[in-house]
């Protein structure tokens, strides 16, 4: 099993936490500070067998991190998380966009490229697999109550990188047929543009579970 730091301790940190140390890894929530984790998990059930730290010792004391932060501030923040992200595997799971006026993603922050890519430059010594930002976040943990299969894209540089996370979706639930590998982290940019065709949906039907799937 793995020690696995999860950055950001909203929904979608929470539901990862709650999955994967149900499947037997050591997790670590990280919130923004000790203070902030506190406050948070304050308000809801903690979930089980999972540790908190602020973002800095989580990254430090995990080997695969995992970034569920706002992907607008994400590069930030985690830029100036550089050392303790050193030798790691960094699973970004974000999408970095601006907000419409109702609130709902509105254009992207770095059009012609990607926030996985923006990163991987960033931290050259940590190996950046992009994955499960193209559904609901509920969808991420639960594929199964989909009525199609889902599909859980990945993109990145590193092989091992990839077959690791691989490991992970399938403790999340992910079948192997549903895990599509498109390539090198350049291929980010397709994925994380899917983005701009959630709000017209969620404006549609809510936020009921989907995900931009692959059919054959």
């Amino acid at each position: 099993m793995n020690r696995i730091g999860i950055l950001g301790t909203g929904r979608v940190g929470t539901s990862l936490a709650v999955k994967l140390s149900a499947a037997g890894h050591h997790v670590t929530l990280g919130g923004r500070s000790p203070q902030d984790t506190t406050a948070r998990t304050n308000h809801h059930a903690p979930p089980p067998r999972v540790a908190f730290a602020d973002h800095r010792t989580t990254a430090r004391t995990a080997d695969i991190v995992i970034n569920a932060t706002p992907g607008d501030s994400t590069l930030h923040r985690l830029t100036d998380l550089r050392t303790e992200l050193a030798g790691k595997i960094l699973v970004d799971v974000s999408n970095a966009t601006r907000d419409a006026a109702d609130g709902l993603p509105g254009e992207l922050c770095y059009p012609g490229s990607s926030l996985a890519e923006k990163l991987q430059a960033a931290l050259p010594d940590t190996q950046v697999v992009k994955t499960l930002n193209t559904m609901l976040f509920t969808v991420m943990t639960t594929p199964e109550t989909l009525a199609v299969p889902p599909t859980a894209y990945l993109s990145g540089n590193d092989e091992h990188a990839k077959k690791t996370v691989t490991g992970l979706l399938g403790d999340l639930g992910w079948r192997p047929e549903q895990i599509e590998d498109l390539g090198d982290i350049a291929t980010a940019r397709a994925t994380e543009a899917m983005i701009l065709i959630v709000p017209h949906i969620l404006r549609r039907h809510g936020f009921r579970p989907f995900a931009v799937s692959l059919a054959r």
